[in-house]
């Protein structure tokens, strides 16, 4: 992992300095969006359906993040339960990372984008892993 890939945190010359990496914000994202009601399940790729087989969790499945000259944008791709007020589950999304992100990393997230990719209609609830 290059240096330029780490978000530095704190930089005191005192105590030294504290670096997050990228993946580590698409995890706790993952995880933040995973608490919100009404979400089924966060969109992932095929080499995330892979690994899921094989055991491992993967958290951050579904969350892009970038890290731009501004600062810190993160895309979502979820989809929701059928039946749930679409701008309000997604709004409670984007506040949810906002809050756990603050409170874990201290970093200011630019823009939290939902991509609502797909809708449930098998009326189950709550499957989070695809």
């Amino acid at each position: 992992m290059s240096e330029q890939s780490l978000l530095n945190v704190i930089d005191n010359s005192a105590l030294g300095k504290v670096e997050i990496a990228p993946e580590v914000i698409e995890v706790i994202a993952g995880i933040s969006a995973t608490e919100v009601e009404g979400l089924y399940a966060m969109r992932g790729n095929f080499a995330s359906g892979v690994v899921e087989r094989l055991g491992k969790a993967t958290h951050s499945k579904g969350v892009k993040v970038e890290l731009t000259e501004t600062g810190v944008t993160i895309d979502l791709f979820v989809i929701l339960n059928f039946g749930v007020s679409i701008p309000k589950v997604a709004q409670e999304i984007q506040t949810n990372i906002r809050q756990s992100l603050k409170y874990m990393t201290a970093l200011e997230i630019d823009e939290v984008n939902v991509h609502v990719v797909g809708v449930n209609m098998d009326g189950k609830e709550n499957k989070i892993e695809e």
